[in-house]
């Protein structure tokens, strides 16, 4: 469908909509939905039959929404951003929604006593499987933001039939299974059957001049599926539009026919398996395979998608770099560089140069880890392989690329080689890899980091090259998370408290939060954010008796690590120091001591084997240490499954303690620990990260930093770290050690955690938890210290409230809009602001 058509189409509904009064009271437009869209009444309606019900209320004013903004862009001809991501983690949408509607207060008194409330009916909304961690959680943040900001903007990604896998644990295990969130078909999704493109793989490509043409052997249909995403205090919304393979055909019915059911079937998986799971095991050849299809499948499908709805408004390319914007959210989507050129060069008839000094105008990148092993590359065989008219406009990107190298550095044959898109495999043919971060890089006008010490270190090591041939291109964008999910929604005690000292504007306004800082020192004000805080810690405890089993004590110390399970995030360093402590305790060394509830959540990859080993060794030390009458009054630990948007909404809230441990040079930015700390918990952290913009914003005396720094961290690995001597020298270290080599955790399988001793003592303990581990464990004395003194405690968590104005989403999206993206705000009235 041309999109002139669809916007007929869709202009047509809104006035079907407008026709229908939404001026009823709530209750009634319930009542409603549930005859018309559900087929029940009130009075047999269960929990799942109101959600769906108010699901729809909700939808179709949103629906209205989306036609408004769709028509205030094409109207004023707007410049829109286009944002590409393999992870959106967006949670569940009924909260959002109704926050943004302004319909979640009437919801709340709709749903009452003797029938279900109103959390009870949101909770029938499974999370949207969209995505595993921070990168995705970041993506949902942004979309938000850029509603809110009123900015012309899509998202494009995939649509996942299973999440990344649901996490259960069983006898102290991670078990993965699949996490079938559309099962039941989402109320808060637009299918658009008039949306759809095909996508080529395989095959060989005859090149000549600037063209070529590609002889695909395998074509998948991408079909879309669009969410909305509202933004708050205005009428603009964003879209999400996501992408799922279909076959061809349902079916190889000349299989079926003749009796051969399997591989009829087979037909059709094959080409729909490109969107069953997000991150497939890529432990393997096939999973690598298909990892690399999933990700040129959604960019295709994308592409395609941005330069069907501008040549449709514009009937021509050669304004597309001032209309259009891309944006690269890390390396998954890079090879849209190389797709963009081929439907530019191949499908449009541009010439090569042309096009690539468009291409080199839209796209910007965002790079998300200084590690080199995680930035990524594919075998030049796969891409060749399946990717065969991209691997041709890869290397004459880089034929034309390297030759601006030796005109700028001539001779400087080093440079040509770290720089170069291809990794030459030392010589080797089959080693050869296509570097993606590269490939973003030169294709891209605006490189950044995400957060101030990244970026700078971003451009001192993994990309000095670049930064010497393009300083102009790199900058910083540091994180930031929305406030209206993370501390609006998910906290309405310590909102209602916020709304009564400074008004309700800190919801689009964030800086207002600084209004704190003149009742820190107020006793009633104190009094009453611990008493918020303890309501959550409440919710939470009660959450982790009913999945884990644990009794957590709400008036003990709150500590929490959740995030992706991780070497480089060292929840390792954190177990060592549970383990300390319970040894201290047995040892009588109670005095000082606060009673503490150590919280861990968070997934490991499924071909992880050191981040399952992690996850079963807190399980086993949760089992000795909340089995010891000895020490249960004093040190609770708890792993909470299946880690996710909405389980971060109870713990966020509740926690005292944020553990943001990473070894110093290897966390980006971090999200969470914005999140904590806007709800009242109080840091411990390495300098890492966004760590050190959190510490520069609420105060070097209400953070607790330890350990060694980026540069200490370079300096013990240059002169030869000897973890295996601090294990010998350090009497406390060594004791917790040898209790997990020993199997004092393990006492069925005493050899369990033989490889884990091994890494950490004798195979080079490559993310310096012993480096760390005693200013980390006499920092956590000092944590234990101030917490047992309340009012200090109190005013230390409100100055870090205080604090967090900056990192909001908003404020990072209005410094893309500004610097990167070149974007007007709009209403939906049309006018520019």
């Amino acid at each position: 469908m041309a999109y002139e058509t669809y916007y007929w189409s869709t202009s047509l509904m809104s006035k079907a909509i407008e026709s229908q009064p939404d001026g009823e009271p709530l209750r009634a437009q319930i009542d409603h939905k549930l005859l018309c869209q559900v087929a029940t009444d009130r009075d047999v309606a269960g929990k799942a039959e109101y959600y769906h019900a108010l699901a729809q209320v909700a939808r179709e004013q949103l629906a209205r929404r989306w036609v408004e903004t769709q028509h205030a862009d094409r109207a004023n001809k707007a410049r829109r951003v286009y944002y590409l991501s393999m992870e959106f983690l967006i949670g569940r949408a009924m909260n959002n929604a109704l926050s943004a509607l302004d319909l979640r207060e009437q919801a709340a008194t709709v749903f009452t006593p003797p029938g279900p409330s109103l959390n009870e009916v949101m909770e029938c909304e499974p999370d949207a499987a969209l995505g595993n961690g921070g990168l995705g959680r970041l993506a949902a943040c942004f979309l938000d933001s850029m509603a809110t900001l009123g900015l012309p903007s899509w998202g494009y990604g995939v649509r996942y039939e299973y999440g990344m896998f649901a996490q259960s644990i069983v006898n102290g295990q991670q078990v993965e299974k699949p996490e079938a969130w559309v099962q039941d078909r989402s109320p808060w999704e637009f299918p658009r059957a008039g949306r759809h493109h095909t996508v080529h793989f395989g095959g060989s490509a005859e090149h000549s001049g600037d063209w070529a043409e590609w002889h695909p052997a395998d074509s998948v249909e991408a079909k879309a599926f669009d969410h909305v995403i509202p933004g708050h205090g205005t009428d603009r919304v964003s879209t999400l539009r996501l992408w799922k393979a279909a076959a061809p055909s349902e079916i190889d019915l000349g299989a079926f026919n003749t009796g051969d059911y399997q591989r009829a079937a087979e037909f059709k998986n094959r080409f729909e398996n490109i969107s069953w799971v997000l991150y497939p095991n890529d432990s393997t050849s096939a999973g690598r395979e298909l990892r690399l299809r999933q990700e040129y499948f959604f960019v295709s499908a994308s592409m395609q998608d941005i330069l069907s709805r501008h040549d449709d408004e514009y009937g021509s390319f050669d304004n597309l770099a001032d209309k259009v914007a891309i944006h690269l959210n890390d390396t998954h989507p890079a090879i849209g560089v190389a797709e963009l050129m081929r439907l530019l060069v191949d499908e449009h008839g541009l010439k090569w140069n042309a096009a690539w000094e468009q291409c080199r105008r839209i796209f910007s990148y965002t790079n998300h880890t200084l590690m080199p092993e995680a930035l990524e590359t594919w075998k030049v065989t796969l891409m060749q392989r399946v990717l065969p008219r991209h691997m041709l406009i890869i290397y004459r990107i880089n034929h034309e690329f390297l030759d601006e190298v030796v005109r700028l550095y001539p001779g400087d044959i080093d440079l040509m080689r770290r720089v170069s898109l291809i990794d030459d495999g030392n010589g080797h043919e089959k080693d050869k890899r296509v570097r993606m971060a590269h490939l973003s890089i030169v294709g891209s006008h605006r490189i950044n980091g995400v957060s101030q010490l990244h970026s700078d270190l971003m451009v001192q090591t993994i990309f000095a090259d670049f930064a010497r041939l393009y300083p102009e291109r790199f900058h910083n964008k540091t994180n930031g998370v929305t406030p209206r999910r993370w501390l609006a929604q998910s906290n309405l005690g310590l909102s209602a408290l916020l709304d009564e000292r400074i008004g309700k504007e800190w919801r689009l306004d964030l800086d207002r939060l600084e209004g704190l800082r003149s009742v820190a020192d107020d006793a009633a004000f104190g009094k009453a954010f611990a008493a918020a805080k303890r309501d959550n810690k409440l919710r939470l405890a009660d959450y982790v008796a009913r999945e884990v089993g644990v009794s957590l004590n709400p008036d003990s110390l709150f500590d929490v690590q959740v995030k992706r399970i991780h070497e480089y995030k060292r929840q390792l360093l954190n177990v060592l120091h549970v383990i300390t402590r319970y040894n201290a305790l047995l040892n009588g060394e109670t005095a000082g001591v606060a009673p503490r509830s150590i919280i861990f959540a968070g997934k490991a990859a499924s071909s992880y084997h050191m981040a399952k080993q992690v996850i079963r060794l807190i399980n086993d030390v949760a089992a000795v240490v909340n089995n010891d009458p000895r020490t249960r009054d004093l040190l609770q630990v708890a792993f909470i499954p299946n880690y996710g948007v909405s389980v971060a909404e109870l713990i966020m809230p509740a926690a005292n303690l944020s553990e943001q441990i990473s070894t110093a040079g290897t966390e980006a930015s971090g999200t969470g620990n914005m999140k904590l700390s806007l709800n009242g918990a109080l840091t411990i952290g390495t300098e890492d990260g966004a760590n050190i913009e959190i510490r520069d914003q609420v105060g070097a005396d209400n953070i607790f930093i330890f350990g060694n720094n980026t540069a200490q961290v370079a300096a013990l690995r240059q002169t030869g770290y000897q973890p295996s001597e601090l294990y010998q020298n350090d009497p406390v270290l060594k004791e917790a050690l040898d209790k997990i080599d020993g199997g004092f955790f393990s006492p069925g399988e005493r050899s369990r955690y033989h490889d884990v001793f091994n890494c950490l003592v004798h195979y080079g303990d490559h993310y310096l938890l012993l480096a760390d581990y005693a200013d980390y464990v006499a920092t956590q004395a000092r944590v234990d210290a101030l917490y047992l003194t309340p009012a200090e405690w109190q005013r230390k968590a409100i100055l870090n409230v205080a604090g967090m104005g900056t990192f909001s989403a908003d404020r990072t999206i209005r410094d893309y809009a500004d610097d990167t993206w070149k974007l007007q705000t709009l209403t939906n009235r049309g006018t520019a602001q």
